[in-house]
């Protein structure tokens, strides 16, 4: 029996292994833009694939089958690609600074904390000894 796990689709990654060919890859993009972006992508380094498109009840996803010989290949573009259309996880510059000095902050407080109770620390180990 087949296993059922393999076929397991969470949607954490855009692509999986064809369904029928082991040799190939299929990226799958819901998105039109990045769909454009990742075929020219494909076409500026001249690798060869073929393209669908897959309707499902509420989202429609563009295909790109291609041979797993250019994995490395095609994950960079892909990786180049999702970079270019994603959105900043904290979309306020201020916010962000703020967010990264705070924790900045913490973690040097933290050290400063440390070194300055270290003779009691010492002095603590040693009386469990």
């Amino acid at each position: 029996m087949e296993n059922p796990i393999e076929h397991l689709d969470l949607g954490f990654v855009n692509f999986t292994k064809h369904p029928e060919n082991p040799n190939f890859l299929v990226y799958r993009f819901k998105d039109i833009a990045r769909a454009n972006s990742f075929r020219e992508e494909l076409l500026s380094n001249d690798i060869t694939f073929e393209e669908d498109i897959q309707k499902n009840k509420t989202v429609t996803y563009t295909l790109f089958a291609l041979h797993k010989r250019h994995y490395n290949t095609t994950m960079r573009m892909n990786f180049k690609v999702e970079g270019q259309h994603k959105k900043p996880f904290i979309p306020f510059r201020l916010l962000r600074w703020i967010v990264l000095l705070f924790g900045l902050g913490t973690l040097l407080l933290g050290i400063l904390s440390y070194y300055k109770h270290m003779n009691y620390l010492n002095l603590q180990t040693e009386q469990l000894k």
